[in-house]
This record gives C-alpha cells, sequence and structure tokens, in this order.
C-alpha cells in the first residue's frame, strides 16, 4: 500500500539521562506535557557512588550514548550536574557533538548560569545533595562564572541511589533555611537526581526570590535552544 510521510514541525529534543537516575525524566516529562515538542531520551552509565573520578569517567562513554539518539535533533542535553562541572561544558558540547555536529548541546551546570543571568541574580543559596569533595568543585565553578555561593547546605550522600530517594520535603526545609540568608536573590537545588519541581512555586512564594533546580534550568535551556519560548510551561519564575 502506498503511505503519507508526516511533516515534523514540533522541536525534537535529546536526553542523555544517568543510569542511576530516577527524577530527570519524570520533572521534564511534567513541562512537556501537552506542549508541541517531542523528547528523545539516552542513558549513559554512571557509577552508583558519585565521586570526581566516577564523573569524568562518563566523558569517554558519551559518544555511544549521544549515538543512540536520532539524527537531526534541534537541542540536545546532558542530565548530570556535577558531572558537567568535573568534565566541563566544553568537553560535554564536543563529546555529544562528534555525533550530532551542529546541534546546540547544554547541560545543568550551563543552564542554571543562563538561568541566573536571565532572572539577573548572581548572590546564590547553594542546595546539594553532594560531599565536599563534589559540592566545593561546584560552588568554585560557579563562582568563577560570576555566581557567588553566600550560604550552602549539603545532604552529604555519595550514592546517588539514595538521592533519588530525598523527599521534597528535605529539599523545601534546606532550600527555606538557605534562602532566608541576607542577601540571597536565588537559590539554587543541584542535582538532576534530586526531586523539587513540587516545592519550587511554594519556596517561591515563602522566600520571595527564585528558586532553581537542575532540572528546572536544564528543561528551559534546552528548549530556549530549540528555538522555544517556553513561558508557563514549568513551575517556578524561571519559567514566568
Amino acid at each position: 500500500m502506498e503511505y503519507q510521510l508526516d511533516s515534523v514541525t514540533a522541536p525534537r529534543l535529546g536526553m542523555v539521562v544517568l543510569s542511576t537516575d530516577e527524577t530527570l525524566e519524570d520533572e521534564t516529562r511534567s513541562v512537556l506535557e501537552g506542549r508541541d515538542a517531542r523528547l528523545m531520551h539516552s542513558r549513559i552509565y554512571s557509577a552508583p557512588q558519585v565521586t570526581p573520578d566516577s564523573l569524568r569517567a562518563m566523558e569517554a562513554l558519551m559518544p555511544a550514548s549521544a549515538q543512540l539518539l536520532p539524527e537531526g535533533l534541534d537541542a540536545i542535553a546532558y542530565g548530570c550536574t556535577s558531572a558537567s562541572v568535573m568534565m566541563g561544558p566544553e568537553a560535554v558540547e564536543r563529546q555529544i557533538q562528534s555525533v550530532h555536529p551542529n546541534v546546540p548541546v547544554t547541560n545543568p551546570i550551563s543552564a542554571v548560569i543562563a538561568a541566573l543571568d536571565h532572572l539577573d541574580a548572581s548572590k546564590i543559596a547553594l542546595v546539594t545533595p553532594y560531599t565536599a569533595k563534589v559540592a566545593t568543585p561546584m560552588r568554585d565553578f560557579l563562582a568563577r562564572a560570576g555566581a557567588e555561593t553566600l550560604v550552602e547546605a549539603d545532604f552529604g550522600e555519595e550514592d546517588d541511589r539514595k538521592v533519588a530517594r530525598i523527599s521534597e520535603a528535605s529539599t523545601l526545609n534546606a532550600v527555606l533555611e538557605t534562602g532566608r540568608t541576607r542577601g540571597v536573590e536565588a537559590v539554587f537545588a543541584s542535582c538532576t537526581n534530586l526531586h523539587a519541581f513540587g516545592i519550587i512555586d511554594a519556596a517561591e512564594a515563602e522566600l520571595g526570590i527564585p528558586v532553581i533546580s537542575s532540572n528546572l534550568a536544564l528543561v528551559w535551556h534546552v528548549l530556549r535552544l530549540a528555538g522555544v519560548t517556553p513561558t508557563g510551561w514549568g513551575p517556578g519564575r524561571l519559567f514566568s
């Protein structure tokens, strides 16, 4: 039988998700549900123990994971905040574009920096699930990008499988405690495996300042790179 092909007009997004991540896909779906956008994702092996060495190890694996995504995507997101710091955003982009030339690439730390600039916030409270050996390089990276951390709260968890089980109530408590610090202009809750979408609006209402999570910034940024203005698509001031 003869058949016809549909013309694809909706933005086509790619996402490389960690093998240990149980949060990023669900939170991304909540933003894209009912919207004119398509999401394709691949997985990359990530050791459960989050250390600088295990994070850097993903760099060599990235082209094979990115190769599992379809061709012709409008933008691609790599879903690990701490690994993006350890490898550097340039390495993330280089490895993915080795398979998908000229496709815009983002990652959580670059997305957060873009989000803070968009919100005109440079003095932040930082909330992470990490140990100091992962949190400290992230704080230093943000400082070099112009985001000064005035206060920090870390859960001290090295097992990424447990990070996925940290309750949103725990995240909310940390966001509120740090966000009340004098001079803080925004709160950044780091890690794509840390649940936060359900508490962002409540935290912003309580604090009166923007609250950004890794996933919130990543989805917002990959949509913008794909040419979408996602006003109202997600929670919080970033999407408003």
